[in-house]
């Protein structure tokens, strides 16, 4: 029985992971997974809540699984999972769905951002992916979660319907369900598209050149930063507000080089565009050569994987059916005994 603090996270397989998902999500739970007890999913079923290819969806869900391992996930100390392959996460999230008032889904910046882009097309479980995403959070009794400001909303509906909706409703002495608190990951969480400074990275955007994928080869990232978005001004800068691609991009430098920022301001203040991008495009391929080569030799071993992806199954389950258990049992359900 450990002592530690829990942790859960994950991210969608749709597409290939970037290095905003590395930078912002994967390289925090890296630095935690060594003092907490970490439990990481593969959440495969919140990537089907808008159109996919359901080859692609199975590719992504081993790669994104084998690019954790690659990026510093060590899965002695570390329980790597997919979603869908817990029953617990999609029960959990009815009995959610039944407890939850339809004015607080309402409420969600992020469905109304995405349903936008979907127009007649926005499907149910887009609207009701945040329940989901509750159940995936609750089922583990996590003590905490890393997340972004862009999912701090999501976070606060797991700890409102725990609270307000099962456990001030059902609970007799002891909780039912574990409140977790969160871990606002603040440097790197937010890693801006080449395109755009003021625009998440994102793998649902559909100009590739707006992302450095994890798995870009040389040439493509060349390419890619070849072509981001620039300015008029001479040398970088970082609080310019006029000027959100600077910032970005020496955000990004920093977190590679292991440099303070005003370093890297002090560095290249007289720095033009087109030099500063060939040194920038040298320091992301260095970074992302080990991590590549670490992938491919996993990902070239099924056996291995297919290791790891069942004892994380093993671990996560008897935890998820545990916590699901107790759920049922406090909210009237019965059970045969055995």
């Amino acid at each position: 029985m450990t002592n530690k603090k829990r942790i859960l996270s994950g991210v969608q397989p749709t597409g290939d992971l970037h290095i905003g998902n590395w930078l912002g999500a994967i390289s925090n739970w890296v630095s935690l997974q060594e003092k907490h007890e970490t439990f990481l999913c593969v959440v495969d079923l919140h990537a089907i809540t808008t159109e996919y290819d359901p080859k692609q969806l199975s590719k992504n869900t081993l790669s994104t699984a084998a690019l954790y391992v690659a990026c510093g996930i060590d899965p002695n100390i570390c329980s790597i999972f997919v979603q869908s392959q817990i029953s617990a996460h999609s029960e959990l999230c009815w009995i959610l769905n039944c407890m939850t008032p339809i004015n607080w889904m309402e409420r969600m910046i992020q469905f109304k951002e995405k349903s936008v882009q979907q127009g007649n097309n926005v499907s149910i479980g887009l609207f009701d992916y945040p329940i989901l995403m509750a159940a995936d959070i609750l089922l583990y009794d996590a003590d905490y979660v890393p997340v972004g400001e862009d999912q701090k909303q999501h976070l606060e509906l797991a700890r409102d319907i725990a609270q307000q909706r099962i456990n001030a409703k059902f609970s007799k002495e002891e909780n039912i369900l574990k409140i977790p608190q969160p871990i606002i990951m603040k440097k790197g969480s937010k890693i801006m598209s080449l395109n755009d400074g003021s625009k998440k990275m994102s793998k649902s955007d559909i100009n590739e050149g707006s992302r450095i994928n994890l798995l870009d080869t040389p040439e493509i990232i060349t390419k890619k930063i070849k072509r981001a978005k620039s300015d008029s001004y001479m040398g970088m800068e970082f609080n310019n507000p006029e000027r959100p691609e600077s910032r970005n991009l020496l955000m990004i430098y920093s977190l590679l080089s292991g440099k303070e920022v005003s370093e890297l301001e002090n560095d290249f203040s007289q720095t033009g565009w087109g030099t500063f991008k060939k040194i920038f495009t040298e320091q992301i391929v260095e970074s992302l050569k080990p991590i590549q080569e670490r992938y491919h030799v996993l990902i070239n071993d099924p056996y291995e994987l297919n290791k790891i992806l069942i004892n994380g199954k093993e671990n996560a389950e008897a935890v998820a059916n545990k916590t699901l258990s107790r759920v049922k049992s406090e909210l009237g359900f019965f059970e045969i005994e055995k």
